[in-house]
């Protein structure tokens, strides 16, 4: 990059920027949550055994995050933040469409990872050029509403392909087909804001022109590293909607048709938590991660129990924790990492929620068929051990 052209000023203001890239992050989860939510019948209707699913869906979400220790730090050496969020986006939007006519066990196998490979591509270098525009926005806020914009294309997505569905007979092919319409403006959007905005590190400097940037010798900060062991702790001790779910069905608490809605309520809360802690961020910092571990431990003490208000509220709970984990968390990682390695913390931000939330999702499953009494007790203190390594990152940042 010149030095003319690393001067010249964006065409577009840093919150249309987060609200048009936050419209592109809508449409794509238009597209593959609508697939998601159906990957399971798809491949089953292909012939698909219980087990091929699950290891298909598994390697698909190791992807999706392993991936990232590789895009993270190639997008940090080549500084083309845009063709690889293209690229990802493009990977994405075009094998969920393919799905819907595979006809092929293998085939659609291959595309369900496909997908999540896109993502996996695109996720470190979008995350980074969002973190720029939200130098000027407020990290907290800026990430907040992208998150919210997020969510409501996950929850837009799954109903057009349940309607399409019924209308249709339960054929896959026009059900995914429809995606390819916003997976069409997906693109489009990023060309236009690519031509609108092509360096949006141009945002972060502007800021950074008066004040301090974090130092970097090319190393990533140790406030970084803690506040990556914070989050492996925190994500450990987090149940899954799966095991959640499983604890309703099976205790008859709730019908198996209402988990759905139970799970929209709960990305509805996700959005609005995800809102109001940013705007907190922006205001008092980290300090309102400490929120997090707290809601993480209430989510196990009320949604394990028998009590069908109590049980709900515990899932409500957990989508308030999926807000603040979706977005102020990678508000931080950009306030902790200067920008010149912030792709490479983003692509190993990742890799460590991928390991903790596996590490999660088998621990509270494990306990919950041992004794639920022990299940709340070990998630507990593994917050308690979350809130002690938040507090060493706030003073590494001293």
């Amino acid at each position: 990059m010149t030095r003319a052209s690393a001067q010249q000023p964006t065409r577009m203001g840093p919150w249309r920027f987060v609200v048009w890239f936050g419209t592109v992050s809508l449409l794509a989860d238009f597209v593959y949550e609508g697939a998601r939510a159906v990957t399971g019948p798809l491949l089953a209707s292909l012939g698909a055994s219980a087990l091929v699913v699950g290891v298909v869906t598994g390697a698909g979400e190791a992807a999706a995050l392993g991936l990232r220790l590789v895009s993270g730090p190639l997008a940090d050496r080549t500084r083309r933040f845009w063709g690889l969020a293209i690229a990802g986006y493009a990977l994405t939007v075009i094998s969920v469409p393919l799905l819907g006519v595979a006809g092929v066990l293998s085939a659609a196998c291959a595309l369900v990872i496909a997908e999540r490979v896109g993502k996996a591509v695109r996720s470190p270098a979008k995350d980074t050029m969002l973190s720029h525009a939200t130098a000027a926005t407020g990290r907290g806020r800026g990430f907040a509403v992208h998150e919210a914009m997020d969510q409501v294309g996950a929850l837009v997505g799954p109903l057009v392909v349940a309607g399409m569905l019924a209308i249709t007979g339960g054929d896959y092919g026009p059900a995914l087909g429809v995606l390819a319409l916003p997976g069409v403006a997906v693109l489009g959007l990023l060309v236009w804001l690519r031509a609108r905005v092509p360096d949006p590190e141009a945002y972060e400097r502007e800021v950074v022109a008066s004040t301090d940037e974090p130092a970097s010798d090319g190393r990533l900060p140790a406030a970084f590293w803690t506040y990556a062991a914070f989050t492996a702790a925190t994500t450990a001790g987090f149940a899954t909607f799966g095991v959640l779910s499983y604890h309703l069905v099976e205790r008859h608490l709730v019908a198996a048709a209402w988990v759905p809605v139970l799970y929209a309520a709960a990305m509805a809360v996700d959005a609005v938590a995800a809102l109001a802690t940013g705007w907190l961020y922006d205001r008092h910092g980290a300090r309102v991660l400490m929120a997090l571990p707290p809601l993480t431990a209430a989510v196990a003490v009320l949604a394990f129990t028998g009590t069908v208000a109590i049980a709900v509220a515990g899932s409500l709970v957990w989508g308030a924790a999926m807000g603040i984990q979706e977005s102020t968390l990678r508000a931080t990682v950009a306030d902790l990492v200067p920008s010149g390695r912030r792709a490479t913390a983003y692509g190993l931000f990742a890799g460590v929620v991928g390991a903790a939330s596996l590490a999660g999702g088998a621990l509270t499953g494990g306990l919950y068929g041992y004794s639920i009494p022990v299940l709340i007790t070990v998630v507990v203190a593994i917050q308690v051990l979350a809130l002690v390594l938040l507090a060493v990152t706030s003073a590494a940042r001293r």
